[in-house]
């Protein structure tokens, strides 16, 4: 299975250090997601994600959809 942009950059910022109530920009999001994916590459950060929900599935869940509604903004066209 191919994974989206889209997915990548979700994974990327889930497995970032940035949170939720920092409040950040999109700039902020952009940045952290290149850092991430450059830092660990594709696939760690799907290992990341992997390794949060099946230790934490209660928080993983509510980081995951504000990424994916983080994503959606900072990358909106």
């Amino acid at each position: 299975m191919n994974a989206t942009i889209d997915d990548i950059r979700c994974e990327a910022l889930f497995a970032s250090d940035l949170q939720r109530s920092w409040a950040p920009t999109a700039e902020s999001i952009r940045d952290a997601v290149t850092d991430v994916v450059h830092r660990i590459g594709e696939n760690g950060c799907a290992e990341l994600v992997a390794q949060e929900f099946g230790e934490h599935p209660d928080c993983a869940i509510g980081r995951m959809r504000w990424a994916r509604d983080a994503i959606r903004l900072a990358f909106a066209a």
